[in-house]
């Protein structure tokens, strides 16, 4: 359950308050601030095991970043998503800067970037 709900809130562009509403409706009690760190918990073992199975983008895409406690660090999460808001690639950092970001978009699309 702790991994589902995490990698629901990774995949999806939805708020920890709006998967808190989703799990009751399935008669899942919890709170957001649980699930917050669940999500904290289980990000890097999330990103080892889902990464093989990103969906490809279908052309058209947008970058979003928040951050995240990871084992009581906060870190920066960059997703792309397509336009049906499918994860295409995500990336925790540490840093925010315009190497992070290039290092990002260069990882998922080679060199067409930039």
């Amino acid at each position: 359950m702790i991994l589902w709900a995490a990698c629901w809130y990774l995949m999806l562009p939805i708020s920890y308050r709006d998967l808190e509403l989703m799990l009751q409706d399935r008669g899942v009690e919890v709170a957001h601030t649980t699930l917050v760190r669940w999500t904290q918990a289980c990000a890097p073992e999330i990103e080892t095991r889902i990464r093989p199975h990103l969906c490809p983008s279908n052309g058209s895409w947008r970058v979003d970043q928040t951050y995240v406690r990871v084992k009581g660090r906060w870190v920066r999460l960059y997703r792309a998503v397509d336009s049906h808001g499918r994860t295409i690639d995500f990336l925790l950092s540490a840093k925010r800067n315009a190497e992070v970001a290039g290092r990002f978009f260069r990882k998922r699309w080679g060199s067409r970037i930039q």
